[in-house]
């Protein structure tokens, strides 16, 4: 496992909605027992936020706040999570090691999350994360989502479970966190067929494309919760 200092960020049972554009949804997470919640600057999603709205947000400290950012730059990334507040961030798009290395680099004190879109094989992850390990770059969390070409994620397709409990290594990569297509119906069983570290949602808890519902996150949280605390403990 990689001895840095963020690797307490993500911890077993941890449990994420992303997505959030407003105090009222991630004051309903945060109640409901979330974890943390995702704020996205992606310009392309339905889901994302402008810096002033999500400082807003982060001023509250309702619970862990990350910043999702696609393809950013190092400067951009630098000046949206300065103006909002955060020192979590989540990479969703091509981002490489050296590019988290910049980042670490300029920002020591930061968590890093990357998040990989996995389809037929974890090689991507493996190599990403020997990578990381060699240059020294702390991950706070692996991200795994389903891949849905020309797509960085909030697609709602399911990842496929059985490849990532076989393949993913507890022992030597960072904290696993299951995404893709979860919603409160299939958490549970996401849970214990995978049985990550961590779960992140973003339209499954969702009326419609970036607009979240309170019954439905309340639903998820709970339902994670129970399925987290009937997993054998390692």
């Amino acid at each position: 496992m990689l001895g840095t200092p963020t690797s307490s960020f993500v911890v077993r049972d941890w449990i994420k909605v992303c997505g959030i554009r407003d105090t009222d949804s991630a004051a309903v997470a945060a109640t409901a027992g979330a974890s943390a919640i995702g704020l996205n600057f992606f310009a392309k999603s339905p889901r994302s936020i402008a810096p002033d709205q999500a400082a807003v947000i982060v001023r509250k400290q309702l619970l862990q706040t990350i910043g999702l950012f696609v393809n950013h730059s190092l400067d951009e990334i630098d000046a949206i999570a300065t103006q909002a507040g955060l020192t979590a961030i989540q990479l969703h798009g091509d981002e490489t090691p050296r590019d988290l290395h910049a980042i670490h680099e300029r920002h020591p004190d930061w968590h890093i999350l990357k998040a990989f879109r996995v389809a037929d094989s974890l090689q991507s992850v493996a190599e990403f994360v020997a990578e990381c390990q060699r240059l020294g770059v702390p991950l706070a969390g692996c991200l795994l989502d389903a891949r849905v070409e020309g797509e960085f994620g909030g697609t709602g397709k399911v990842a496929p479970w059985e490849l990532i409990a076989n393949q993913y290594d507890r022992t030597n990569w960072p904290p696993l966190i299951l995404a893709g297509g979860l919603t409160p119906e299939n958490v549970a069983a996401a849970i214990h067929a995978v049985q990550p570290d961590g779960v992140d949602t973003a339209s499954g808890v969702e009326s419609s494309p970036g607009v979240k519902d309170t019954k439905l996150i309340k639903r998820f949280v709970a339902e994670a919760k129970q399925a987290f605390a009937k997993l054998i403990p390692e």
